[in-house]
């Protein structure tokens, strides 16, 4: 489908072709459903919570569910606070959330519609004990890990309460824009260590709830509304990727004097270390051999595997926080990451990328890496220096198609793919699945290319 895409490379200002992103309301809706008992709800027209609701649906193979302000002319041009307040009293008379997520679009940021000003002359029909946040989420602006942060954010400032003297005992944990089964690995993590925390937000057994014989709108799963509140008396916040994560938590320790740290997604060993080190350090308490265990053999994996990996060149696209921690795990594998690129804007993903270089002690002039970049790009660098393995989302299958190189589905959205959303991609036993995909990825390749003479038993 690629094939005739141009090797020659020319400068583009104003022109984006097949986005590494999607838009900011995907990122929001998705932390909302992150909160116990929440209702998302996109300001906008039916089209865009449409489109937002199918994205999710298919990534997760999990129906999302969320309400919308449903515009029509005459909202797009008079304004949508009638719609938001009608929508409110239905949406709390129906289908009865604990909360209500408001985040705008494109088309309520362009009108310059006041949510603040319109939620709060709202609060006659909002039931009592019922709570309604919202954000700021323009399409045209960032992208959805933007919207996913500008929600966390919000959350915080509008619901967090607390001194910041850590009176509850706590750490607080942003995951950032991960899967459920990530979010389930860090919580086990942490409760091995018997460290007591809050995570915000937390999909698991949300968008990951098993089948039963009796639809609930509002699953079990998430962070409760009274654990958010609580969460300016804890120790610290974590912040994992700075992208994704960190402005929520630097808007606690504003609001509340929580002491905030960011780091990296823990991806890989290395990484996984200065999360487990960081936790050990705010609260005391050692990693216990449980966790070493699976360290050791991840490393030990690493030692029996290193002839797969040596040498190889990699690109890799996707979000900005997974692609730097992606990095950081493919030169610990001895592997080479000739190309990393992103959606969504930001100097910081490029300074975060060299950092990861330099510390490697890879020239960075040796590799290419871009923020706010697209795949029509990624793929002309592709061309032009061909690699051996892909990894991004689904939407690189094109062009590991139309180049004829392996790719490994990581991050999102993964379309094309079913239970990825079950299993982790974080900790040590997300090392582990990965070392599993890539390896997995390239020895079938050299299978499938070598002659009969060359078809090897044992790799």
């Amino acid at each position: 489908m690629l094939d005739f895409t141009p090797k020659e490379i020319k400068e583009r200002k104003a022109l984006v072709i097949n986005p590494a992103k999607t838009c900011q309301p995907i990122g929001a809706m998705y932390a909302a459903l992150g909160i116990n008992g929440c209702m998302p709800h996109s300001h906008g027209s039916q089209g865009c919570c449409s489109f937002h609701r199918m994205h999710l649906t298919r990534h997760f193979r999990d129906p999302i569910v969320a309400t919308t302000s449903s515009f029509t002319e005459g909202a797009s041009v008079f304004g949508g606070g009638s719609n938001l307040k009608t929508s409110l009293k239905n949406i709390f008379a129906i289908y009865d959330p604990k909360i209500v997520a408001v985040h705008t679009t494109c088309l309520s940021e362009t009108i310059g519609d006041d949510l603040t000003t319109i939620i709060s002359e709202a609060a006659p029909i909002i039931p009592e004990g019922k709570l309604v946040i919202s954000t700021s989420t323009p399409s045209y602006v960032g992208s959805h890990i933007t919207g996913f942060s500008n929600m966390v954010k919000s959350t915080l400032q509008l619901l967090a309460e607390g001194e910041g003297k850590g009176a509850n005992g706590k750490i607080n944990i942003i995951p950032g824009f991960v899967n459920p089964g990530d979010m389930t690995e860090i919580k086990e993590l942490l409760e091995k260590m018997d460290v007591p925390f809050t995570m915000l937000p937390d999909t698991s057994g949300v968008v990951d709830s098993p089948m039963t014989s009796k639809y609930e709108m509002y699953p079990e799963g998430g962070t409760k509304i009274e654990d958010i509140q609580d969460a300016g008396n804890s120790k610290a916040t974590i912040a994992l990727g700075t992208f994704a994560s960190e402005a929520g938590s630097i808007a606690l320790e504003t609001k509340c004097g929580v002491p905030s740290t960011a780091i990296k997604m823990p991806v890989g060993v290395k990484a996984t270390d200065e999360f487990l080190m960081e936790v050990s350090k705010i609260t005391g308490k050692p990693v216990p051999w449980e966790i070493e265990k699976v360290r050791g053999q991840v490393v030990d994996i690493m030692v029996d595997t290193h002839h797969h990996f040596h040498g190889k060149k990699v690109g890799i696209f996707g979000d900005p926080d997974q692609v730097i921690a992606m990095t950081e795990f493919v030169l610990s594998l001895g592997m080479v990451p000739k190309f990393m690129l992103t959606g969504t804007p930001g100097k910081a993903f490029d300074k975060q990328i060299e950092k990861v270089l330099d510390d490697a002690g890879v020239n960075k002039e040796d590799s290419k890496y871009m923020s706010k970049g697209d795949l029509f790009l990624f793929h002309q660098w592709i061309k032009n220096e061909p690699v051996d393995l892909i990894i991004g989302n689904t939407y690189g299958k094109y062009i590991a198609r139309a180049e004829d190189t392996p790719l490994v589905r990581f991050g999102f959205p993964v379309l094309d793919r079913s239970v990825h959303t079950y299993l982790p991609t974080v900790g040590y036993k997300g090392a582990m699945r990965l070392i599993e995909k890539i390896s997995d990825a390239l020895l079938e390749r050299a299978d499938r290319d070598a002659e009969d003479k060359d078809l090897e038993l044992v790799m």
